[in-house]
């Protein structure tokens, strides 16, 4: 089946092309974090740092989607790689000269994560036009997988660029995104016109349009819904209360983490692999139940709250996360608009991003009254409720429209 997908010359540059530039954002992304560390010697502006990469999604994220649906996509993505190169090449010279202030790399850091709000969009917007309906699910699979494989790469390089210090990423990440125009100009396929008039006022209406759109399609509602939940639910109790477990359980806190987060990475990918042998067409019902996986090895890790068994939980949490990934980029695809699909991951990632920041923002409050075990383990319970629930609503409603669509509300 992959073998077959991959004949597509269009998808395997797409797959190239996409992967090394995921490893070059990754790789800069830390090396925004350490230097502005170097600089300042100060978790405060550190973490200042990591907020410029997460605010510009909040403010771009939704008009990103509008302008990946109005401009040709190819020429688009073609351009803002252009953009990023020299942008991102101005720290290592002004670094090199003795320039480089704090300010200016978060200007950078900020502008860089601006350009990605428009970029990301129509990059996921081309996969449906560069396959047929049969290959969808395996080149999501295959594209998902490549993007899982960067991030357990990626430590790996990083150790060695660190031996000739942290401003050769910047390098990398400009090489990444000469290798990805490359492979863009090596993809074809055709792009209808978009001839709606381009002002900010139609900008504001063609996003009202959208979620026009998505408040009369059911199943579109309620995976934007679920997804905002669930990610709310998970974020930092995957992110930061699993490191705080650990602390609590073991001076060997990071190294744990690291692994854990190996192995999670290792059975993500096998399930992405394994994935599109038993499930072609995803529905709702799939995402659910990815969803229900996910809240259970959170739960279990939860309640159990030791060592071996935060191992158990955490490869449930990698069966059950690709699972409803998957399905949630499937749906978007086949469910909405060719005319809309910038909307609508743009959409997608606007509601990761704020529901990211949170579950951030309010359970690092509670955790200053809460112990770290109940936080998980509510969170957990919480997730498979809000699963439960959506399930059996689809179920009642399936066996009402018996018939029509397999999931119809």
């Amino acid at each position: 089946m992959y073998l077959t997908t991959l004949t597509n010359k269009n998808i395997r540059y797409y797959l190239l092309g996409g992967g090394v530039s995921r490893l070059g954002d990754v790789l800069s992304g830390m090396a925004f974090l350490f230097l502005a560390y170097d600089l300042t010697d100060s978790t405060i502006y550190t973490t200042i740092m990591a907020i410029a990469e997460t605010i510009p999604y909040l403010l771009f994220g939704l008009i990103g989607g509008v302008i990946a649906d109005w401009i040709p996509r190819k020429r688009l993505l073609i351009l803002l790689d252009s953009l990023r190169i020299p942008i991102i090449l101005s720290v290592f010279l002004f670094h090199q000269t003795g320039l480089l202030s704090f300010s200016y790399l978060l200007i950078v850091s900020f502008v860089i994560q601006t350009i990605g709000c428009f970029f990301n969009p129509a990059h996921r917007a081309i996969l449906p036009m560069i396959t047929q309906a049969e290959q969808r699910a395996s080149a999501n699979s295959l594209y998902d997988t490549v993007s899982r494989g960067v991030t357990i790469l990626s430590p790996v390089l990083s150790v060695w660029l660190l031996t000739y210090g942290t401003v050769y990423f910047f390098i990398v990440d400009a090489l990444s995104y000469g290798i990805s125009i490359v492979c863009l100009r090596k993809i074809h396929f055709t792009e209808e016109k978009n001839l709606a008039k381009k002002t900010v006022r139609t900008a504001v209406l063609s996003i009202v349009e959208f979620f026009s759109w998505v408040r009369k399609h059911t199943k579109v509602k309620y995976l934007f819904t679920v997804t905002f939940l669930v990610v709310f639910f998970n974020t930092w109790v995957w992110q930061v209360g699993l490191l705080l477990a650990l602390t609590e359980l073991t001076s060997n806190s990071k190294e744990l983490y690291s692994i854990l987060q190996g192995v999670f990475g290792a059975i993500v990918i096998i399930t992405n692999l394994i994935i599109p042998y038993f499930i072609r067409e995803m529905t709702l019902k799939t995402y659910l139940i990815g969803a229900l996986l996910w809240g259970l090895g959170i739960t279990y890790y939860g309640f159990m709250y030791s060592l071996t068994h935060f191992f158990i939980g955490v490869a449930l949490v990698g069966i059950g996360l690709p699972l409803s990934s998957l399905a949630r980029v499937y749906m978007l695809q086949t469910l909405v608009p060719e005319n809309m699909h910038g909307r609508a991951f743009s959409s997608n990632a606007f509601l990761l991003y704020t529901a990211n920041t949170v579950s951030l923002l309010l359970f690092g409050l509670l955790v200053i009254v809460t112990p770290i075990q109940w936080l998980m383990l509510g969170s957990g319970l919480m997730i498979i409720t809000i699963s439960l629930a959506a399930l059996t609503i689809s179920s009642v409603k399936q066996s009402k429209f018996r018939g029509s669509s397999p999931i119809d509300f």
